[in-house]
């Protein structure tokens, strides 16, 4: 009976020994303790962790014989980094590919057409024909996309109206402009055989690109632009010995 009452006496002892709150320390690098009175009893516990994973706030994982202690905050991370990232499910399209036909609705400009003498040849002496085109720049929409169309000249093809044609890289160029004298040979003159009036016209090819903002993408094919509407009035000429020139006697034979 005594005995009982002196082990009643000292757990009492005890338990007013050791503080009401839990108290837990890290023990060296590895080892942790933890005393905790529940007012009924004293438990002391103990656990082992990694020596980088001791907790200064106690909230660290313990052993079996341990408990959390206090209600404590979560402890504010010391930086937070909040990723961004583009959707994945997006989708890039590229330019389509575009055809000759796609550039229907392109037109360049019409050449200029001219010749000398202006409007006039002489049967078996050459008449000069010459025609002027110029690259160009056409903005607008293909399939949906805005487009620029660049024509550049790369052909000439004359149509004399007599049923003569002739090919040229170049438009050609007046007489004078050439430094040469009248009914001189040129790249692009003609030689009629007999009278008449002659319509002339000429049909220029066009090599395009385009470009969607970037680079220039070459367009297989040509586009043609014609011009007419310049006739050639071609009359035979015959010589004759006069007494004096027209402008001395214009009333003269041929004046």
């Amino acid at each position: 009976m005594r005995l009982t009452l002196s082990a009643v006496l000292v757990a009492s002892t005890l338990l007013a020994a050791v503080p009401s709150s839990t108290q837990c320390n890290d023990v060296g690098t590895w080892t942790s303790t933890c005393v905790e009175n529940t007012g009924t009893e004293v438990n002391v516990g103990a656990s082992t962790g990694s020596g980088g994973g001791g907790s200064q706030n106690g909230d660290a994982p313990r052993g079996s014989g341990s408990e959390s202690v206090g209600d404590a905050e979560p402890a504010e991370p010391d930086c937070v980094v909040e990723l961004r990232r583009c959707d994945i499910n997006y989708q890039v399209e590229a330019p389509p590919e575009v055809t000759i036909e796609d550039l229907a609705s392109f037109r360049p400009a019409v050449p200029q057409l001219g010749g000398d003498p202006a409007g006039f040849g002489v049967v078996g002496m050459p008449t000069n024909v010459y025609a002027s085109a110029t690259a160009q720049e056409i903005p607008g929409e293909i399939l949906g996309w805005d487009v620029v169309v660049r024509f550049e000249p790369a052909a000439y093809v004359f149509s004399y109206g007599d049923g003569t044609t002739a090919r040229s890289s170049s438009g050609g160029s007046s007489w004078s402009a050439l430094g040469q004298p009248q009914f001189t040979p040129t790249a692009t003159s003609h030689v009629y055989a007999e009278r008449g009036v002659y319509p002339v016209s000429v049909t220029v090819e066009y090599t395009a690109a385009v470009t969607f903002g970037s680079t220039w993408r070459p367009v297989p094919g040509v586009v043609t632009s014609s011009a007419g509407g310049y006739a050639v009035d071609v009359r035979a000429v015959r010589t004759a010995l006069v007494d004096r020139t027209c402008q001395e006697d214009p009333g003269g034979p041929g004046c």
